[in-house]
């Protein structure tokens, strides 16, 4: 069965609109477990405008199930992730700017900074994910740094599966084969949501986790997060 580990960034992005506490992150995470969410993730970016690495080191030790750090793995990121120790760090390559991420890694260009990178987390037992697109040539340079798992960068299939579900799923399908051959465990994430989850899990193979955080925030207005949590996690049996 698929894994779902809930981001909780829209949570914090709601908080800082107005300073306090409102919501509650730290609440809002252990909530998220105890209605089912097999994982926590948080993206602490350098200008902190959702998760703070205050909040990452608060959550370290509420977090009960599997709690999922992922960013550009500057020095401090790398000091915050070491000093945490989470179950998985997944490296992005985004810019500091960035709004969300929308490329993978180039695993070969990268090849030599990334290698250092997992060396240093793997030195404090932390599993590494790469997020990556769905290129077998990333994917087996992702096998070549030391990474123990990939990421799959999802937007493309969510853009194309209202028309061509099939076409959509193609890709991610031959790439979890080839990460698969090379002894990498698969996640998945970005732009997964209730009408396109269900279709990629059950096309891709081997899929161990998906990391969603936009579309379930977004849904739980509506249905209320104990309920949308379960909705998600229905999708994935």
């Amino acid at each position: 069965m698929t894994r779902l580990s809930v981001n909780i960034n829209k949570i914090a992005t709601l908080r800082n609109a107005r300073g306090g506490n409102v919501p509650d992150v730290l609440k809002a995470a252990v909530d998220c477990e105890r209605f089912g969410a097999q994982g926590i993730t948080v993206h602490p970016r350098p200008d902190e405008r959702h998760i703070r690495y205050q909040d990452v080191l608060d959550l370290r030790p509420l977090v009960k199930t599997e709690f999922n750090i992922e960013g550009y793995p500057s020095e401090s990121f790398i000091q915050l992730v070491n000093k945490v120790i989470p179950d998985q760090v997944t490296l992005v390559p985004d810019a500091h700017d960035a709004v969300t991420s929308n490329a993978g890694w180039n695993t070969v260009r990268y090849q030599n900074f990334l290698t250092e990178v997992v060396a240093r987390f793997h030195q404090k037992s932390i599993r590494v994910s790469v997020f990556v697109d769905a290129n077998p040539e990333m994917i087996r340079y992702a096998a070549a740094i030391g990474a123990d798992r990939i990421e799959l960068y999802t937007e493309p299939y969510a853009s194309l599966f209202p028309r061509k579900r099939d076409d959509a799923v193609k890709p991610f399908v031959q790439a979890a084969l080839v990460a698969t051959r090379y002894n990498l465990g698969i996640n998945a994430g970005h732009d997964l949501s209730l009408e396109n989850l269900d279709f990629f899990q059950k096309k891709v193979p081997g899929l161990l986790e998906v990391s969603i955080g936009h579309a379930l925030i977004a849904d739980s207005l509506y249905f209320g997060l104990e309920n949308t949590i379960m909705m998600y996690r229905a999708k994935l049996q």
